[in-house]
């Protein structure tokens, strides 16, 4: 399949994907660095660790299935597990949310290196996600004109 300018493959397209999926592995990272630490802040229920875990491994995944398709809907994924991630970190800074059930309460106010450099991958996956999306879409279909700059 030929790429249009500014499509799948192209230059543009590739270093999106490549800081979207950079953003991804720092959030992963950082996640799954932290895990051990958010076992002892809260374990009971589901747990603070095991919610880092999965938000690292699920991030981790994403990124993979990113960084080899270069998909329109793997763009979408990315950029909803990386604000599945920032939501609640800013959510927590901000807020003492009380434990829902099983799910800890996860107050930080806090802004630890880690957090910043979290928060800071995943704002920049969602929004480079959504370029990478509108970049995608411009590839033409087979047997249709290009796209007009």
């Amino acid at each position: 399949m030929t790429d249009v300018a500014g499509g799948r493959g192209s230059t543009p397209e590739l270093v999106v994907r490549v800081l979207v999926v950079l953003g991804l592995t720092v959030d992963a990272v950082v996640h799954l660095r932290l895990a051990p630490v958010m076992d002892i802040a809260a374990p009971g229920g589901v747990g603070g660790g095991t919610l880092f875990r999965l938000q690292g491994g699920v991030a981790a995944v994403a990124a993979v299935v990113l960084l080899l398709t270069g998909r329109r809907w793997s763009y979408a994924v990315a950029g909803l597990v990386a604000l599945s991630a920032l939501v609640p970190a800013l959510l927590y800074h901000v807020v003492d949310v009380p434990a829902i059930g099983p799910i800890p309460s996860m107050y930080d106010p806090l802004w630890s290196p880690e957090k910043v450099v979290s928060i800071a991958g995943e704002a920049l996956s969602v929004a480079l996600s959504l370029v990478g999306m509108r970049l995608v879409s411009r590839v033409a279909a087979p047997g249709s004109a290009p796209p007009r700059a």
